[in-house]
C-alpha cells in the first residue's frame, strides 16, 4: 500500500473528514487530498506531523506487514524508497529517502538514507514538528538551516537539534548529496 492509501487509511479508519485531518495536523485540506491521491509526495516533516496527529510511529508509513520483531535488519535492496517528486508534474523537491528501521516493533527513532538533489522549485520552506532530528554527512555538502542560523556540514560532520526549531536541510551549491537522518518523534 502506497503513503498516500495509508494516509487516507488512517483517516477513514477514524471517520473523519479532510477539514477535520487539517485541523489535527496544521496541513490544508488541499495538501491531505494532494497527498491521499498521489499527487505530491511528502516530506518528513509533514509525515511526521500527520503521525503524532493519529498516535502511529512514522515507520507506519513505510511498512507493508505488522512489526513483530524485537530487532530489524534492512538490507540495502530491502529499503522503502519514497522519492519527493511531485508525481503529477515532474517537480524535484530537492530529497528521497529510504527506510532503515520501518520493521521493529516498539522503536522511538526512525532513521532514513536521505538523498539531497537541488530543487527545481528554489529552498523549501523551513518545516518544524514535535521531536528532534540527528544528520550524518555521509558525501557531498549539506547546509543545514536552524532559524535564522545556516551551517555548512561536510562529510563526517553531523548535527543534531530539536525540531521545533524551524528547520531546512538541502545540498550546497547545487551538488548531490547523502546523508544518514535519525528523527525522534514523541509519542502522544
Amino acid at each position: 500500500m502506497r503513503v498516500g492509501e495509508k494516509i487516507k487509511r488512517l483517516r477513514e479508519d477514524r471517520a473523519m473528514s479532510l477539514e477535520e485531518m487539517s485541523k489535527k495536523t496544521g496541513l490544508s485540506s488541499s495538501v491531505l487530498s494532494q497527498l491521499e491521491n498521489h499527487l505530491i509526495s511528502p516530506p518528513l516533516g509533514t509525515l511526521i506531523k500527520i503521525a503524532c496527529a493519529f498516535e502511529v510511529p512514522v515507520g507506519y508509513f513505510f511498512r507493508d506487514q505488522p512489526e513483530q520483531d524485537p530487532f530489524c535488519l534492512v538490507r540495502e535492496h530491502e529499503r522503502q524508497k519514497v522519492s519527493r517528486f511531485a508525481s503529477k508534474d515532474g517537480v524535484n523537491y530537492g530529497y528521497s529517502y529510504e527506510a532503515l528501521g520501518y520493521g521493529k516493533k516498539d522503536r522511538h527513532m526512525e532513521p532514513f538514507v536521505v538523498t539531497l538533489t537541488p530543487a527545481t522549485l528554489g529552498p523549501a520552506d523551513l518545516s518544524s514538528h514535535a521531536g528532534e532530528e540527528f544528520i550524518y554527512v555521509l558525501e557531498g555538502e549539506v547546509e543545514v538551516t536552524l532559524g535564522d542560523h545556516t551551517d555548512l556540514l561536510r562529510p563526517h560532520d553531523s548535527i543534531y537539534y530539536d525540531a521545533t526549531l524551524p528547520h531546512r536541510v538541502s545540498c550546497a551549491q547545487g551538488r548531490p548529496a547523502k546523508i544518514v537522518a535519525v528523527i525522534w518523534a514523541p509519542e502522544k
